[in-house]
């Protein structure tokens, strides 16, 4: 045993072992057949359910020429940052794509502008950024039953008090070591905070947690599918009932058209959505004073995910932004504070990991 156990008795774990067994069996059925199409304003993708949103090889490309003065300036960028690539491979060095940016601010304008052709070099030699030796500085945190072994050799335990900064460079972790039954990815720093406090890995014991604090950062999705594809444990998320949470979730499972050309590499269509969930509210008599009025923004994203591809493989998520769409209503995740201050860790995750509360 890697950790000594303090959680539950091994009973509370049944479902979540016959869960643990239904993934596995689908692995090695290699399920994964097209559910379903969508298009970008510059990428294509296809949806399949076992990879999720990845780009077609016949989708729509731009064409950036030396001598068009309407892109002479980008196609010189490009040019720059291949350079600095060709460097970093070289002297196989690292650089994040802020560190790039500042080599010349005044050259690039802004962030965005590196970012944007990172992704397009990318996505043009069909490559991973971190084979680029392109680097995104970590926001997330985990914590939680968890050992490694960080690139330049130093020993990472992240089963202490307090949580552990997601690596910068995932692909250089090795010796992973642990024995979690699931692992909870949480949406909101403060919500995975509140857990740590109320000392929820330990109670739950072995578990993971990982929150990317909002939208994950690519460090964050890379690492759980990472945990993933070296554990197969059950993988939940944790977010607000509302439309720009399940966005967040749809992010760890499906991935995002942007990065559509890294979607192996991102992806884990095997994340199951443990709560908030809308049917949730009803259920437990969530007063309505803590509920929020659904924003005319709220309702188009909410229609927008509705429509994508995916969601067709999903009946039951369709049936809960459904219950969203007629209540015009939305919760966050401290709704449940008002039932009792604990709730969330001492009854709802307990109760949802125990019996199976999941879709």
């Amino acid at each position: 045993m890697a950790f000594a156990p303090m959680g539950p008795e091994a009973s509370f774990f049944e479902v979540l072992e016959q869960h643990r067994a239904s993934l596995l069996a689908g692995l090695r059925r290699g399920a994964g057949q097209p559910c379903g199409a969508g298009a970008g304003t510059h990428l294509a993708s296809r949806f399949e359910d076992s990879v999720g949103l990845q780009m077609v090889s016949h989708c729509t490309t731009r064409k950036i020429k030396s001598d068009s003065p309407k892109s002479v300036k980008n196609f010189a960028l490009i040019l720059k940052i291949l350079s600095m690539i060709y460097k970093l491979v070289q002297s196989n060095t690292y650089a994040t794509k802020r560190d790039i940016y500042y080599t010349d601010s005044q050259l690039f304008g802004n962030q965005t502008v590196v970012d944007n052709i990172i992704n397009d070099i990318s996505c043009m030699l069909k490559v991973p950024r971190r084979c680029l030796h392109i680097l995104s500085t970590s926001k997330g945190l985990i914590a939680g039953n968890l050992r490694y072994i960080e690139e330049d050799g130093t020993k990472v335990n992240c089963s202490c008090a307090t949580a552990v900064a997601v690596p910068s460079n995932i692909q250089g972790i090795q010796n992973l070591i642990t024995d979690a039954k699931f692992l909870l990815i949480v949406e909101k720093d403060a919500t995975f905070q509140r857990l740590l406090d109320d000392n929820f890995c330990n109670k739950m014991a072995p578990c993971i947690m990982v929150t990317g604090k909002g939208v994950p950062d690519l460090n964050t999705r890379l690492l759980v599918k990472k945990l993933w594809d070296t554990f197969h444990i059950p993988i939940f998320t944790l977010v607000d009932a509302d439309p720009h949470g399940i966005e967040i979730m749809c992010i760890y499972k499906y991935g995002s058209m942007s990065m559509s050309f890294e979607a192996h590499n991102l992806t884990v269509p095997a994340i199951r959505w443990l709560g908030l969930l809308p049917s949730d509210i009803k259920r437990l008599n969530v007063p309505k004073d803590t509920l929020i009025p659904l924003t005319k923004r709220d309702q188009m994203k909410l229609d927008s995910i509705l429509k994508r591809p995916y969601i067709t493989c999903q009946p039951f998520w369709r049936k809960e932004m459904e219950i969203m769409a007629d209540s015009k209503m939305k919760a966050e995740i401290q709704a449940l504070s008002f039932l009792s201050s604990d709730y969330l860790s001492r009854v709802y995750l307990p109760n949802k990991l125990r019996f199976g509360g999941w879709i």
